[in-house]
């Protein structure tokens, strides 16, 4: 475990996270023997997704017997306990993606089930039986009852996902940021067709966990999420073991060779607010300058912070280097001399150096979301 921390420095739900890969629920289909089948190659998995009242539960009846696949059960609790204890010491964190009527019928799951595992609330189902019920994606038109839900569940002091539909919502980072303020863990977000931009847009909204989801079935599109603020990648009708399996070793590599597996792009090549850990000082007219205006840093607060933040660190070190500090050097993929000597004479590799940077790129982002306005941040 202590590998996998430090190859990718994922805690969710009090557990290590092995690797960044993960299935998402598909009703009907995801459940424990499907994820059981694929565990040596993904770090987390929803299963679902699961209606756990009467109402949603006669939605999942109608919908089987229309011939789509759906999980129908009578009795949702007991259901929920066999699959869980099927996962159990599986080496895999489990969230469970749920479809109820109201915030009581999740809170009844969590009473039952207790905290071992991830409770996903659905607002991502678009099927009519469901979007009837007001389930599924219609809590993206009145998000005020996904923070009923929310709040339900953290009464309980269990961990909460939400799993989105990007574009369905009038704004996704003012959802984003919404959702976080209720207390939600983690966002599981269907990027549809927006790509990567929208999940820069999010991760600038908000500091939690992203789980980018929709057509990332190789390494380089899972490559160009992590670069703009994903801290997981999900699959779902592409989950085989073997595509799984490539994705896997390769983000591995690169966190073995690298440092920082999901590390952003610079700022000025489209970096998200993580990308501040790379950014030199305030001094020249940049994409720098109006970022920090957005984020709500003055030139003195950024310049501070950083100074702070890297002090007694190696990356304090650095006297030859531009600004005398490797708090403001770029990232390792880009050849600097200076920035070289400096590593060496500080005795750290580049990988140390990256891991270095996305400690300071935590720090940064606790300070920039504390004090963050409400504003819609680009």
């Amino acid at each position: 475990m202590i590998e996998w921390y430090e190859r990718c420095g994922l805690i969710l739900n009090g557990q290590v996270v092995k690797t960044p890969v993960v299935i998402a629920s598909m009703a009907g289909i995801t459940d424990a023997d499907y994820v059981l089948a694929r565990k040596e190659h993904i770090g987390a998995a929803f299963i679902g997704g699961y209606s756990i009242d009467a109402e949603t539960m006669e939605a999942s009846r109608a919908m089987a017997a229309a011939g789509r696949d759906e999980f129908v059960y009578d009795d949702p609790i007991a259901e929920l306990k066999m699959q869980t204890k099927a996962l159990e010491g599986c080496g895999v964190l489990v969230g469970l993606n749920l479809r109820g009527s109201t915030p009581a019928s999740y809170a009844a799951v969590a009473e039952e089930i207790g905290d071992s595992v991830v409770y996903e609330i659905d607002a991502h189902c678009r099927q009519p039986q469901m979007t009837a019920l007001g389930c599924g994606e219609a809590l993206l038109h009145e998000p005020y009852r996904i923070v009923e839900i929310i709040e339900a569940l953290k009464a309980l002091d269990v961990t909460v996902s939400v799993k989105i539909r990007a574009g369905v919502a009038d704004n996704d980072a003012a959802l984003a940021r919404l959702l976080w303020k209720a207390g939600a863990d983690i966002l599981h977000v269907d990027l549809m067709d927006f790509g990567y931009a929208r999940i820069r847009q999010i991760r600038n909204a908000c500091p939690l966990p992203l789980i980018a989801n929709n057509s990332i079935t190789s390494f380089d599109l899972a490559m160009d999420m992590f670069a703009h603020g994903a801290d997981m990648v999900s699959l779902a009708r592409r989950s085989d073991e073997r595509t799984l399996a490539g994705i896997d070793a390769a983000i591995r590599r690169r966190a073995d060779e690298v440092g920082w597996y999901n590390a952003p792009k610079q700022l000025c090549r489209g970096g998200d607010v993580r990308s501040l850990a790379f950014c030199c000082l305030p001094v020249k007219h940049c994409p720098l300058i109006p970022f920090l205006e957005k984020v709500g840093l003055t030139r003195e607060e950024y310049i501070d912070l950083k100074a702070r933040a890297v002090m007694g660190t190696p990356l304090a070190q650095g006297k030859m280097t531009c600004f005398g500090s490797m708090a403001w050097c770029c990232k390792s993929s880009s050849p600097c001399m200076l920035r070289g000597i400096a590593a060496k004479t500080a005795g750290i590799t580049d990988q140390e150096y990256m891991r270095l940077k996305r400690d300071l790129a935590d720090k940064i982002m606790e300070r920039v979301f504390d004090g963050m306005s409400e504003e819609d941040t680009d």
